[in-house]
């Protein structure tokens, strides 16, 4: 039963499924020619269960069941780098699965590296080399061949076996508290909402004036409904070059459109191309109140200068210490911060696990009260109060 295209073998695998305390789950789809992913298989397996993988292209079979039982709030979900599975397993089931665990995550804070990809972290706690042979598949044709099917359900049997290990891991190093808010964040059904008004912040613009931004922005927004209305990719309708141009440039007849480059005299003579003359005139009609500006940081004061590359030193020694990417730490942005405000700054290196970790030493180095001095080659900290 390692593939599952009938009702009855649905049901029965469901039943056992059901009762299960952990679920190790995976998905294969497509994105290259749709807006929203196309699910084409789906590898499950529990402690209970054996690995297999479900059809979702078959049209008689209904889901219901097991998307109820991957949505049980008794049973943990285990996926790796789960986040495009997630919105998947949203927009099929209307939910998302809860509560979960990701191995990514997870491996990035016991120092497996930051975006541990699946075969590198099976290869580097189990010490076996997957066949990447079948990844770039075309998973929507059937039948599925012997090897696509091994290739699928080794992505769940290794991930039943490094699972106990990073939780041991995590439990022994007690750091399960730093990855819990992570998982948490991956279950908010907002984060795969998407929110057409705000992808225009998304498009690298050879500008940063308010006129252009506002023109921008109406036709970002009008691009990723279009898409999500046809289920098309984005660039399908237009591309970013295209974008921008006509938010730089903002023709506002027929003939200035037709010279913009990546529009066809058709569209621009069209339907089309009347739209996104509405949408120009749309953006500059708004009061300029309305209109977007990128917010300009303020430069870092050049007097702090020297106590921010101490503190950048600092976290590279802790983080090298405590085995994690110092971008789980902290970031630039919370460097600064410490460095500007000191206690009264309002980031997690002042409160949570990142201040036992970093934030005190990061405090003390500000106060004089240990330094950094070059011992066999190497910088350490050296406490000033000893």
């Amino acid at each position: 039963m390692a593939l599952i295209e009938k009702q009855d073998a649905l049901d029965a695998y469901c039943d056992r499924l059901k009762h299960a305390h952990t679920i190790f789950v995976d998905t294969e789809f497509l994105r290259e020619k749709t807006y929203y992913p196309k699910l084409c298989l789906i590898q499950v397996a529990s402690e209970e269960t054996e690995a297999v993988a479900i059809d979702p292209l078959q049209d008689d079979l209904n889901l219901k069941e097991f998307w109820d039982i991957l949505c049980n709030e008794a049973i943990v979900k285990v996926l790796h780098s789960g986040s495009q599975d997630l919105e998947i397993f949203l927009k099929e089931a209307g939910r998302v699965p809860h509560p979960l665990f990701d191995t990514q995550i997870a491996a990035a804070y016991l120092g497996y590296g930051e975006q541990a990809a699946y075969a590198s972290l099976v290869k580097q706690i189990l010490g076996e080399e997957l066949d990447k042979g079948q990844q770039y598949t075309d998973w929507s044709v059937r039948p599925l061949s012997a090897q696509q099917l091994v290739y699928a359900l080794n992505d769940v049997i290794y991930l039943a076996q490094i699972y106990p290990v990073l939780k041991q891991q995590l439990g022994d190093k007690k750091r399960e508290s730093w990855v819990a808010p992570k998982f948490e964040e991956l279950t908010e059904p907002s984060k795969y909402a998407p929110h057409p008004e705000e992808a225009w912040k998304k498009i690298r613009i050879r500008s940063d004036k308010p006129k252009h931004m506002v023109v921008l922005r109406e036709l970002a927004a009008w691009r990723e409904l279009r898409a999500q209305e046809k289920n098309l990719p984005k660039t399908y309708i237009m591309r970013d070059e295209t974008l921008c141009e006509l938010a730089l440039n903002q023709p506002r007849s027929m003939d200035k459109l037709k010279r913009v480059r990546g529009l066809s005299d058709k569209q621009a003579e069209g339907k089309f191309g009347q739209s996104i003359l509405d949408l120009i005139e749309k953006g500059l009609s708004l009061p300029k109140s309305e209109w977007p500006a990128k917010t300009i940081k303020k430069p870092f004061p050049k007097e702090k200068q020297a106590a921010l590359e101490m503190m950048r030193m600092l976290l590279k020694i802790r983080a090298a210490e405590e085995g994690l990417a110092a971008s789980l730490i902290a970031t630039s942005d919370d460097l600064q911060d410490v460095v500007l405000q000191g206690e009264k700054a309002d980031n997690k290196l002042i409160s949570g696990w990142q201040y036992d970790v970093f934030g005190k030493d990061a405090l003390a180095l500000l106060q004089g009260k240990i330094g950094l001095s070059l011992k066999n080659d190497e910088i350490v900290r050296t406490d000033l109060n000893a």
